[in-house]
């Protein structure tokens, strides 16, 4: 191993040890490669101790520049460092940043990769087969049978129409990905959703411009309907746009994703790993906005969305042309729901705007961050249904055709009854829950 004399040896020094640690973020001290990183990090340190150019910010000053730049805060960085302990030691110097650390920051963050040493390759070309998850596919019926890991997933890529790897081993800053999140995990549920998107879209091929926020609007609206998810379904079909449902797979941490097809139809894929009606609807609507903001406009290719992790840039466009397409701002800015979030408030919103009651609760419950308010109109157990020929209860370990989906009874009295259909219902749901405060009842009107 040489001495590190100038930019040269420096630069190659630098891809050594971020090669060392792709290979291996746990090297073992004492171990050939352990050594080798030792003595890497001691010829580094020494050489740029003794330049008094190197003028390079410090991970830790890179990151407290995005922080302050895009108004986070320290515990808007635990999707991507860990605990709110591993925050802090970090932050402080006291813990060394990671290799998966670094990753995560530099994807959701978009801090220069080789500040961080976590730069990846563009393209996965070299896969390792027995890391895709086989017996999770095998459990949501999108794998049948194999006789190896290799050719079950050259299988379903053939059935998905994809032979290049797919995005998720590509960078992009706009991804709300969190950051334990496994790869090949997430490679296995897009390949399995593109191949299930032929039987919802046979074929293309889809316009650019052809789905805008009217459609969006038009969708929405079916949020009235008991069966509301799977009409939406139906007429993005009639657009060529198809959305699948497929259960998330261990290590996915997903709630949706939008995607191109070989033949360029966008395919939505969610994951409903929360069964309520109010996410269904902001999924859908989010990842349609990407379609209209950002994939039409050739602003990216692809999306994946953990909703659980504070946008940024990209994420937050969608955000917004989603919160407004589901409750108009003005309307929304002057209704009595906002002010004074009753149960009878909520529901005439709902019927006023031609949207389920469950979008109207979701919204209080979002921005009040009381998750205890109005649980009983945010439709617990009511959208898995509409799927039982794509959702599969991996619990069990059989599919969903083999029987019907459980979803747990609802609520004594929950407007989330499926014998209750429409919003008129709703509203007299409401209003017999008022009249019964009104004659006395010890129970609290749901409001804060």
């Amino acid at each position: 191993m040489k001495p590190i004399r100038d930019k040269k040896s420096h630069r190659d020094a630098l891809a050594r040890v971020d090669a060392l640690l792709t290979a291996n973020p746990d090297i073992e001290p004492g171990t050939t490669a352990g050594d080798e990183l030792d003595v890497l990090i001691d010829l580094i340190e020494h050489y740029e101790s003794k330049q008094e150019t190197f003028s390079t910010p410090s991970a830790l000053s890179a990151i407290a520049f995005r922080m302050e730049q895009a108004g986070l805060k320290p515990r808007d960085l635990i999707p991507f460092i860990g605990s709110r302990a591993k925050v802090s030691e970090v932050l402080s110097g006291k813990r060394p940043i990671t290799l998966p650390m670094a990753r995560a920051l530099h994807k959701n963050l978009g801090i220069p990769a080789d500040l961080l040493l976590a730069d990846e390759p563009e393209d996965q070309e070299i896969r390792e087969w027995d890391r895709f998850p086989i017996k999770a596919l095998m459990q949501i019926g999108i794998i049948k049978t194999f006789k190896s890991a290799e050719a079950a997933v050259r299988d379903l890529m053939a059935r998905a129409q994809c032979i290049d790897p797919l995005p998720m081993y590509r960078r992009n800053d706009h991804n709300r990905r969190n950051a334990k999140t496994d790869p090949y995990a997430l490679e296995a549920w897009c390949l399995g959703v593109l191949a299930k998107s032929f039987d919802v879209v046979k074929k293309g091929p889809y316009h650019k411009g052809s789905v805008t926020s009217k459609t969006m609007a038009s969708v929405a609206a079916l949020s009235v309907l008991d069966d509301g998810p799977r009409k939406a379904q139906d007429y993005l079909a009639s657009q060529n746009v198809a959305l699948v449902v497929l259960p998330h797979l261990p290590q996915t941490h997903l709630d949706g994703a939008i995607l191109s097809r070989s033949d360029s139809v966008p395919v939505i894929g969610m994951t409903l790993r929360y069964d309520r009606v109010d996410h269904f609807w902001f999924c859908l609507m989010h990842e349609l906005a990407h379609l209209v903001r950002h994939l039409d406009k050739g602003l990216a290719t692809e999306f994946f969305d953990d909703l659980s992790i504070t946008p940024m840039d990209l994420e937050k466009e969608a955000d917004e042309l989603a919160t407004e397409t589901l409750i108009p701002p003005d309307v929304w800015a002057s209704s009595a729901a906002k002010a004074d979030p009753t149960a009878l408030n909520v529901c005439s919103l709902a019927n006023a705007i031609g949207r389920s009651p469950a979008i109207v609760a979701g919204r209080v419950r979002h921005e009040t961050k009381n998750f205890r308010l109005l649980t009983h109109f945010v439709g617990q157990g009511m959208v898995r249904k509409h799927f039982p020929d794509q959702w599969i209860l991996k619990e069990q370990g059989r599919s969903a055709t083999s029987g019907p989906v459980k979803t747990g009874p609802s609520p004594v009295g929950s407007v989330a009854d499926s014998r209750m259909s429409g919003t008129v219902k709703l509203t007299q749901l409401a209003e017999q829950s008022q009249g019964r405060q009104r004659r006395g009842s010890r129970q609290p009107k749901a409001k804060l």
